[in-house]
């Protein structure tokens, strides 16, 4: 059946919706406003300094954006952020309202527009590796009061466990912590890498190897966003680590790259929550994701969702786990080789 013969008569609500649509789309700094936020999300002031233009301007493009439905907004303690919502299923323009995505986003980002969110990413990153620096003698307790690798490592194992990855020759853990979780890994894979951008944090992952007398773990000091020359992996673990970065949905593109054709990415995060307090005492930059954002910039990233658990801890925070996997198109529908 036809989708739009299953949504209710036009009225003239329905038009009002339309006009409103067609005044935020017909100004080309709105138009680019979409285009920034097409997989990130920022507060007013970042967006005013990536366009470099007052914040009382971008302030009135994104109410007119905001009536019109193409951003919503999500509040990170004090400060709330926009992002680009999506064509609404009840909605009788929602052709209209994919048409405009789907054309906004077979552009190049202009140059000026893209060195202004990398120099924002730049900003947020150093924020989150200060935190770090300041933890030479250990990682702040408050993180193992929001969710230590022992309250999840149970469910998490029996996930990886269960997964039909295409080998078990390499593996690949984002910011390893302390190291809890290398054994693990190095007791099901014939070699680990270890990798964090953090000096002090990878110090004592590398300590907690020694003692483990782990001989398959190697523990790199790298940014895993900056595309480290590494041999394709077969599964890579990032646990607790997405929401200390600067650019989510960049960054699950960035470990998509690391995975080989069927391999699959391990993903252990909070869900969302408004506990502010552990920007400051956790360094988080993100309090905690939607399932459905996950999903989406999995799903842009070229990954496809195979499994999800989720976890509630005694503190009040909320885990999810999930696993994507990267197509391998060399396969046929029944997993063997075409």
């Amino acid at each position: 059946m036809n989708t739009v013969a299953q949504l209710a008569p036009l009225s003239g609500a329905a038009t009002d919706n339309l006009a409103a649509f067609c005044k935020a789309t017909g100004d080309t700094l709105r138009l680019d406003i979409l285009r920034v936020l097409r997989n990130d999300s920022f507060g007013v002031l970042e967006l005013a300094q990536i366009f470099n233009m007052r914040q009382s301007g971008m302030s009135h493009h994104l109410k007119v954006l905001s009536k019109a439905g193409l951003v919503i907004t999500r509040r990170e303690g004090n400060s709330i952020f926009y992002r680009r919502s999506l064509p609404a299923s009840d909605s009788h323009w929602r052709g209209v309202h994919e048409h405009l995505l789907a054309g906004l986003d077979a552009l190049a980002l202009d140059a000026d527009l893209a060195d202004g969110i990398r120099q924002l990413h730049r900003q947020r990153s150093t924020l989150s590796e200060q935190f770090f620096a300041r933890f030479a003698d250990g990682p702040p307790a408050q993180d193992d009061l929001l969710a230590h690798i022992s309250h999840y490592r149970d469910a998490l194992l029996a996930l990886l466990d269960s997964l039909q990855l295409p080998a078990h020759d390499l593996a690949i853990e984002i910011g390893p912590g302390e190291g809890d979780f290398l054994p693990d890994l190095a007791s099901r894979f014939q070699r680990v890498i270890a990798l964090d951008n953090a000096p002090a944090m990878l110090e004592r992952a590398r300590k907690h190897c020694e003692k483990a007398q782990l001989d398959n773990v190697d523990c790199l000091l790298a940014d895993a966003l900056q595309n480290q020359d590494l041999p394709p992996a077969d599964c890579l673990v990032s646990n607790m680590v997405l929401h200390h970065m600067p650019a989510p949905a960049d960054a699950l593109q960035h470990l998509a790259n690391y995975l080989k054709p069927g391999g699959r990415l391990v993903l252990t995060e909070l869900c969302r929550h408004d506990q502010s307090w552990v920007r400051d005492t956790c360094g988080d930059l993100w309090l905690g994701f939607e399932q459905a954002d996950l999903a989406w910039w999995a799903e842009q990233a070229g990954l496809s969702s195979d499994a999800s658990q989720y976890i509630g801890l005694r503190n009040g925070f909320q885990l999810q786990i999930h696993a994507f996997s990267k197509p391998d198109h060399n396969l046929g529908a029944t997993g063997t080789s075409a």
